[in-house]
């Protein structure tokens, strides 16, 4: 529920110019996602969101571009604990608990070779588009824990 909420706000501020919290939970209800302010608040410093200008020099969330991939490498060694892959499947396995928040970033960074991501407790199956692409994606986050 976690990870669809947090993968439903980058696409709402993705989609929209979100000037502030109380839009993004109005958003985020007529979605179905019935929230907190709390939780909200929460769910944006979980994803590193900022405040930027859009072209239209409206206020807005928007992702870290910059330190989005430092986070990740620290979220990923600290709560990765092996790779393997099957055919065009990564299997990532984490501490207890540290799937759906690896994911999340996983799916943040909009990798062109994934096609698509879930998330267990424990596991991550990171779907590449090609064996070619599972490969290469397994060797980077073997290289990353």
């Amino acid at each position: 529920m976690k990870k669809k909420r947090l993968a439903e706000i980058l696409s709402i501020i993705r989609e929209k110019d979100i000037e502030n919290q109380e839009t993004l939970i109005a958003e985020l209800r007529g979605r179905g996602h019935f929230v907190t302010q709390a939780t909200v608040s929460r769910d944006i410093n979980e994803l590193k969101l900022e405040k930027t200008l859009s072209d239209e020099g409206v206020c807005r969330y928007a992702v870290q571009k910059k330190a989005k991939n430092v986070k990740f490498s620290g979220l990923f060694a600290t709560g990765v604990t092996g790779i393997d892959r099957a055919l065009n499947t990564v299997v990532i396995k984490c501490h207890p608990g540290m799937a759906n928040a690896v994911c999340a970033m996983l799916d943040i960074m909009d990798i062109p070779a994934v096609a698509g991501t879930i998330a267990g407790d424990d596991t991550i199956f990171v779907l590449a588009r090609t064996e070619s692409d599972a490969s290469e994606l397994a060797e980077k986050f073997k290289r990353l824990i």
